[in-house]
């Protein structure tokens, strides 16, 4: 049986905080796997409201809570199987992990993790790599 985990997007773009979406992932849910991708994943973005035209070469740009998730989704499924969409939520229903990635006002990334334990970490994408990389 896989380690399950969610992954909800969540806006906080204008100080509102609301459910985006959320990806189901049915294996390898814990930090240093599904978490460790994730990592890798959001550590590329660059996050922004408005792209002025032409986005910018040289980064993974993310304009807004919305074009970030649509990133997500595209970047983890690559066939049918292993990631899912659901119903966005943030509470643990069966998963052994819940990631919520928050996209500021001040256009940073933050991140929550959740286990069956509760509160497992709380802090920056840059904290969220440390994280993750001390689960291996």
């Amino acid at each position: 049986m896989g380690t399950r985990s969610i992954t909800t997007i969540i806006d906080n773009q204008w100080g509102k905080p609301s459910k985006v979406c959320t990806m189901y992932a049915q294996f390898d849910g814990y930090p240093s796997g599904h978490g460790q991708a994730l990592f890798d994943f959001l550590v590329k973005m660059k996050p922004c409201n408005g792209l002025g035209g032409k986005a910018p070469q040289g980064m993974e740009w993310a304009n807004g809570a919305g074009c970030l998730a649509a990133q997500m989704i595209k970047h983890f499924k690559d066939g049918p199987g292993g990631h899912y969409m659901t119903a966005p939520r943030v509470t643990l229903d069966g998963e052994d992990y819940g990631y919520e990635v928050t996209f500021e006002q001040n256009m940073t990334l933050t991140v929550v993790v959740k286990s069956y334990k509760g509160k497992v970490f709380s802090g920056s994408l840059h904290d969220f790599g440390i994280f993750c990389a001390k689960d291996k």
